[in-house]
C-alpha cells in the first residue's frame, strides 16, 4: 500500500544508436553518460524522456542521444566523455553518481552539462548551488550523505544484533566519507560495525564471504552504482543469509530488499531530462541553480520481513512512505 502520492513515468526504454534515427540537419544530439547499466536504467530513461517532453524536446523527432554506459566499470568514463566530446554534442547529460559528472567536467569547460550528483559544490563541480557557474548544473541527488540515516533505521529495526556489517565500493570519491559516517554513526548508538569493500565482481564475492565469516546480523550496502548494477545478486546473499538489509534507492525494495531510503531517484531523472532540455534551448548552466530533493522514498517490503520473521515497529511502518505487502 502507498502512504503519499507517488510520480510514475511510462514511456518506452529502447534506446537506438544516433545512427538508427533519421535526422533532419541541425537536430541536436545529447550525450547521455551513465554509472549504471542500461537494464537497470530503464525506468530512469523513462522519467528522463518524460522531463525532457515537458520542454518540448522527443527523441527521434526534435532530439537525438548517444548513450554511454558504464555498467559500473567507473575507469570507462573519460573515455566516453572524451568520445563524446569528439562527436560534438550539443548537451552533456552525466548520470549515476559523482564519478560520471567529474568525467564529463574534466573533458569540457564548453559543452553544457547536467548532472545528478550527491554534492556537486564539495566536489568541485560547480561554484554555489544558488549560483553554479561554469558550464554544469543539475540535481543535488544526495544519496551518500545519508548513509548514517539508514544505519540508523537498520539499528531501530534490528537493536539486538551484535554486528552489523557494511558493503562499500572503495573506487568512488565519497567512499572516504561514507565509511567515516557509518563509524561515526556506530560508535554513537554502541553497535559494533564491520566494513566490507568491493568494486568489481571478484570483490564482491570476496566480500560475501568475508561478511559470513565476521558473523554480520544485518547489512547497510552503502549507495553506489555499481552495487545498482549487481542489485539482484546483492538482495540474493541477503536473502540466502537472512540478513535483514538496508539499501538506498527504492528499487531495491520493490526488488525484495527489506528497507530502503534515498531521494526519489525517478524524479532526480525527470528533473535532469527537463534541465537538459532547457539549456538545449539556449539557458546557460551558470545561470540554473542546483534542484534539491524534495521528496524522499522510504519503503518497507513486508513480504520480506515476513520471510525473515521480523517485526517492524508501529512507528518505523506510520512513518513509512510505501509499504509493499
Amino acid at each position: 500500500m502507498r502512504r503519499r502520492e507517488f510520480i510514475t513515468v511510462v514511456g518506452s526504454a529502447v534506446t537506438w544508436p544516433l545512427a538508427a534515427h533519421p535526422q533532419q540537419a541541425g537536430v541536436p544530439v545529447i550525450g547521455f553518460m551513465s554509472s549504471r547499466s542500461l537494464e537497470d536504467s530503464t525506468h530512469l530513461l523513462a522519467a528522463f524522456r518524460q522531463g525532457l517532453g515537458e520542454t518540448g524536446f522527443t527523441e527521434g523527432q526534435n532530439v537525438a542521444i548517444e548513450f554511454r554506459w558504464a555498467q559500473g566499470q567507473y575507469q570507462r568514463l573519460p573515455e566516453f566523455a572524451a568520445d563524446l566530446v569528439n562527436r560534438r554534442v550539443a548537451a552533456f547529460t552525466a548520470v549515476g553518481g559523482e564519478t560520471s559528472a567529474l568525467a564529463a567536467k574534466q573533458a569540457t569547460s564548453t559543452i553544457p552539462i547536467v548532472f545528478s550528483s550527491a554534492d556537486p559544490v564539495k566536489s568541485g563541480l560547480v561554484e554555489s548551488y544558488n549560483r553554479p557557474g561554469g558550464n554544469a548544473t543539475g540535481y543535488a541527488l544526495i544519496t551518500t550523505e545519508m548513509e548514517p540515516k539508514r544505519f540508523g533505521l537498520l539499528h531501530e529495526l534490528v537493536p539486538g544484533v551484535p554486528l552489523i556489517g557494511a558493503l562499500l565500493n572503495p573506487s568512488v570519491p565519497e567512499a572516504a566519507r561514507q565509511s567515516s559516517e557509518l563509524e561515526q554513526a556506530a560508535r554513537a548508538v554502541g553497535r559494533r560495525l564491520f566494513i566490507a569493500k568491493a568494486s568489481d565482481d571478484d570483490g564482491l564475492h570476496a566480500a560475501f564471504s568475508l561478511l559470513l565469516q565476521q558473523g554480520i546480523g544485518a547489512l547497510l550496502v552503502a549507495a553506489d552504482a555499481y552495487f545498482d548494477t549487481r542489485r539482484d545478486r546483492i538482495i540474493a546473499f541477503a536473502a540466502q543469509n537472512r540478513l535483514p538489509a538496508v539499501y538506498h534507492f527504492r528499487e531495491y525494495a520493490v526488488a525484495g530488499g527489506l528497507v530502503s531510503y534515498a531521494p526519489s531517484i525517478t524524479e532526480a531523472y525527470r528533473q535532469v531530462g527537463v534541465y537538459t532540455g532547457r539549456v538545449l534551448k539556449g539557458e546557460k548552466p551558470a545561470d540554473l541553480p542546483i534542484v534539491h530533493p524534495t521528496k524522499f522514498d522510504f519503503v518497507i517490503n513486508m513480504k520480506t520481513a515476513k520471510v525473515l520473521g521480523l517485526e517492524i515497529p508501529p512507528t518505523m511502518l506510520a512513518r513509512a512512505d510505501e509499504v509493499i505487502d
